[in-house]
């Protein structure tokens, strides 16, 4: 599978403009053969706190996913802010829209509390997988990825990570380099897909997004402008590369947070 990373801008706040801006970079995604087309973290409002920026499940943003989905006969996924189970609260749900209207959800499990994300936003509770085109895909969400352990849990049964982000430019070295450590600990696909441009809070975004195989090669990066990052994936070089590396069998798991091992 072709997969893409749009590293784009996004107008602070405003739905429609980042909707307009964003409809041809997905059409050129899909001219270049891409079957799997990733969006930024909150691609369609930015990373704002304002009281009442999330709308409903399958409000506008999750619309204009499945819209491209469909139009391109492609999968389309990005975070945005959505409001479920009459809370006042939305999640930053990463939505991933296929061709045939299917939608799946991935709730971010980890509000940035240095943000005060944790304020605005509610946590999730738990990673998905879902299986596309035989590959076994697992989306994450920005601060998400500081903590390799649902990573790790996920492993087994993940082909390729989504990591989708408002990654500031002041801690690009932490983005570069925990996508590539996580590809590298879990033998899989990771692909980063981080903003440029200045948000309406005047946080800078570097980009830096790219794809990474299973060995923790770099397959396509992007430098500070808006770009497409494009790579083909292979479920079949996941399971080659563990096969040959038989590194996830050895991981122990600690108990309960207490830091022993168990006893063998």
């Amino acid at each position: 599978m072709r997969i893409a990373a749009v590293q784009h801008d996004i107008v602070w706040e405003d739905r429609a403009a980042n909707v307009a801006r964003l409809t041809p970079q997905v059409a050129r995604a899909a001219a270049a053969g891409a079957e799997l087309v990733v969006l930024s973290e909150t691609f369609s409002t930015g990373f704002s706190m304002t009281p009442g920026i999330g709308e409903p499940e399958g409000g506008p943003s999750a619309t204009f996913l499945a819209e491209q989905a469909a139009a391109h006969g492609i999968w389309v996924g990005g975070s945005c802010p959505e409001i479920a189970e009459d809370h006042p609260l939305p999640y930053n749900s990463f939505v991933l829209a296929g061709p045939d209207g299917t939608v799946h959800r991935y709730r971010k499990l980890h509000p940035f509390t240095h943000g005060g994300e944790h304020e605005r936003f509610r946590a999730g509770e738990g990673p998905l997988t879902v299986t596309i085109g035989g590959l076994r895909i697992t989306p994450f969400v920005c601060y998400d990825l500081r903590f390799a352990d649902v990573f790790w849990r996920a492993a087994p049964e993940t082909d390729v990570y989504l990591v989708t982000a408002n990654w500031p430019a002041a801690r690009r070295l932490h983005w570069t380099a925990l996508l590539q450590a996580r590809a590298i600990e879990n033998q899989a696909y990771v692909v980063g897909c981080n903003r440029v441009g200045t948000a309406g809070d005047g946080t800078e975004h570097a980009g830096d997004s790219r794809i990474i195989g299973p060995t923790g090669e770099l397959l396509a990066t992007a430098a500070g402008v808006e770009t497409l990052v494009l790579a083909d994936v292979d479920a079949a070089e996941v399971a080659a590369t563990r096969e040959r590396f038989r590194f996830l069998p050895d991981r122990r798991e600690q108990d309960g947070g207490s830091g022993a091992l168990p006893a063998s």
